[in-house]
């Protein structure tokens, strides 16, 4: 009964904290600096689970093939490669990689 309570009580903090904001901001409008902050918060976040993922705990888990494939990806998306096929041509190249090299 105590976890439900907690995710409860989190939950309506949750609620509270989105609330918050365009209560106290009100019909102003936010400076340019912490719109391209707030902007860049969800790919950089994004980013972090990536690494963590693909390093593992202490980086002792490092997959070369999975790291090849996701900076093809990344690089494909840098050229303005469309998601679909960028995605597709990570997996393309982990593939061809562990086939390569075991």
């Amino acid at each position: 009964m105590r976890i439900w309570l907690s995710v409860l009580a989190v939950t309506v903090v949750s609620w509270l904290m989105k609330a918050s904001a365009p209560l106290i901001i009100g019909g102003r409008k936010l400076p340019p600096a912490a719109v391209r902050m707030t902007a860049l918060t969800a790919p950089v976040l994004l980013a972090g689970l990536i690494v963590t993922e693909i390093g593992g705990e202490g980086w002792r888990e490092v997959d070369w093939t999975q790291l090849a494939g996701v900076g093809t990806a990344g690089g494909l998306c840098l050229a303005k490669v469309p998601m679909l096929p960028a995605v597709g041509g990570g997996i393309v190249v982990t593939a061809v990689v562990r086939l390569s090299f075991g």
